[in-house]
């Protein structure tokens, strides 16, 4: 093993434990924006997806993703850690990477039903993401494809890992029905609060914290440009913030702390497709752009198309994500419009829209199957009460006192 490639495997192992960190983030932040009687439920399903997740990718996902190309469509199917890899990195280290990242897309999924999905069948969909549908949307786009073959470009998963979840999410929202009380009369939203702000601020400072091995070590190197990566990532996150935090003052005549906190997702999400390939400028221009189209996107999924998304996945990974793979065809210095590009942006809109339609299918397919046969959701006296008691016969949180011993 030479110098290099040690000095990669290092690197990129950081990267994946910051990754890995990010599930962290993610259980936060869904935990803080829903009631607190379903927390242990959202902690619950945060854990399971790595574990799924994991065993899933490497008993058949990895291969479909990896494995030899069979006419640009799926990977040859095999079990364990068989196909190709990256040449700067060992292929045990290439697929712990790609195993964190199969398993941030059923993890967006979790907050958009949050609240009344029944647990297994949440699980089951784990399984359903990480074997069919990240794994061969990635082999599009990764793994020698077609759509890598057109010229696609998503450097770090703005459509592979985030607008697979957001778009799986809305489907996934949508068949379940929006929680008990989230309209109760026709024309009327009612807003459900979070139990929690500081866990949610903290959610998604380790989100920011994570994104970094996220976005950095998608170019298995060390040697790469990772400084100019890492520049983007916090200027399209901060911008992000911003611009959601002052939209959002201009319409509701206060700084929403939601929203901002939502807004700098929408910047991170926003960036990840082309943080290698803008400049700075351009990435505070993504994340600007991103935190202003996830607002909209959330008013339109919460009042006007009433599909209820406790903690706004859909609008920030589903729209966004879709948003900021397109904006590589505009930004982009090699073969974006403003840079004297031109074909590169259509095979954008052509990416976005072929994963996120195959996505939404194989979702369909998955919570119909089980709508029709076990039920998506929890009964309403359960839901009422809470998933943490009805799913798992606890609460997060002790409000008893001790008992006499």
């Amino acid at each position: 093993m030479t110098i290099d490639i040690a000095l990669n495997n290092v690197w990129i192992l950081i990267c994946a434990a910051l990754v890995f960190l990010m599930h962290a983030g993610f259980a936060c932040v869904e935990a803080g924006m829903t009631q607190s009687k379903n927390t242990a439920n959202i902690i619950m399903k945060n854990f399971m997806t790595i574990a799924i997740g994991s065993l899933c990718y490497y008993l058949i996902g990895y291969s479909l993703m990896y494995g030899t190309s069979l006419l640009g469509i799926i990977g040859t199917p095999g079990v364990g850690i068989v196909g190709g890899g990256a040449d700067s990195v060992s292929l045990n280290v290439f697929w712990f990477f790609q195993a964190v990242f199969a398993a941030t897309c059923a993890t967006i999924v979790s907050g958009a039903v949050a609240e009344r999905m029944k647990f297994g069948v949440y699980l089951g969909f784990c399984l359903v993401m990480c074997t069919v549908i990240y794994p061969i949307t990635g082999h599009w786009i990764w793994g020698g494809g077609w759509l890598g073959r057109l010229g696609f470009t998503d450097f770090a998963g703005s459509t592979a890992v985030h607008a697979i979840g957001g778009f799986s999410a809305l489907v996934g929202a949508k068949l379940v029905g929006a929680r008990n009380g989230k309209y109760p009369h026709r024309g009327n939203v009612r807003t459900i609060p979070g139990h929690s702000i500081p866990l949610g601020a903290l959610g998604v400072l380790l989100l920011w914290f994570g994104w970094f091995g996220f976005n950095a070590g998608s170019g298995f190197s060390a040697t790469a440009d990772i400084g100019l990566v890492a520049v983007n990532t916090i200027l399209a996150g901060a911008a992000g913030a911003l611009s959601a935090m002052g939209v959002s003052m201009l319409r509701h005549k206060h700084a929403n702390v939601g929203l901002t906190l939502n807004g700098c997702l929408a910047g991170l999400v926003g960036i990840t497709a082309g943080c290698s390939g803008v400049e700075p400028w351009a990435a505070i221009v993504i994340g600007v752009l991103s935190g202003i189209v996830m607002l909209f996107a959330v008013d339109l999924f919460d009042n006007k198309l009433k599909i209820d998304d406790p903690v706004g996945a859909i609008s920030v990974h589903g729209i966004t994500g879709a948003f900021g793979t397109i904006c590589v065809g505009l930004f982009a210095v090699d073969g974006g419009i403003l840079y004297g590009g031109g074909i590169l942006l259509p095979i954008q809109f052509l990416g976005v829209v072929a994963c996120g339609a195959f996505a939404m299918a194989i979702s369909f397919v998955y919570f119909s199957l089980m709508k029709r046969f076990v039920g998506l959701r929890v009964k309403k006296e359960e839901e009422i009460a809470g998933l943490d008691n009805a799913e798992h016969k606890v609460s997060a949180y002790n409000t008893t006192g001790m008992l006499d011993l």
